[in-house]
């Protein structure tokens, strides 16, 4: 099964709630309330994010964190990167550090970067605001969703 950790699911909360005021400055605390998340898990994830480019860092009496562009151009790609590293199903994949024993005649040796491609690039078009509002990308039939009496089927003969 494919599945992210459960930081990285939290991190989309945390940045959802940072998403809601696009540049102003929240605290650990802040965040922490109006999650329901505990202060240490909070406090992990900005501290991790703290390096990307999701979010800003800000020091000082007023300091804090702000997400540094709107919901709409933050891609759940940049996310999971952020807190897993690069997205892979394997660790075969081009540029890795990892060794496999029978890495030189593998007859897969490669191959799995097309799937690493395909999942990367799908997930690259889901936003964080599409997880917001995932009607936008799961349109509900308006049809089925007026008369409550699910999606209409049609016999051909």
């Amino acid at each position: 099964m494919l599945k992210l950790n459960r930081l990285t699911d939290y991190a989309v909360v945390v940045l959802s709630r940072l998403s809601k005021q696009v540049g102003m400055v929240q605290t650990a605390n802040e965040i922490s309330d109006g999650t329901g998340l505990p202060m240490p898990t909070v406090s992990k994830i900005l501290k991790l994010m703290a390096g990307s480019s999701l979010i800003e860092s800000h020091r000082g009496v007023n300091g804090g964190y702000s997400l540094s562009r709107g919901a709409d151009s933050v891609r759940v790609s940049e996310i999971i990167e952020a807190l897993e590293g690069p997205i892979a199903l394997t660790a075969c994949v081009d540029g890795t550090t990892d060794q496999c024993t029978i890495e030189g005649s593998c007859p897969m040796r490669g191959n799995w970067n097309t799937v690493n491609d395909a999942i990367r690039t799908a997930l690259s078009g889901v936003t964080l605001a599409d997880l917001l509002d995932p009607g936008e990308i799961f349109p509900v039939n308006s049809l089925s969703k007026k008369t409550n009496r699910g999606p209409i089927s049609y016999q051909t003969s």
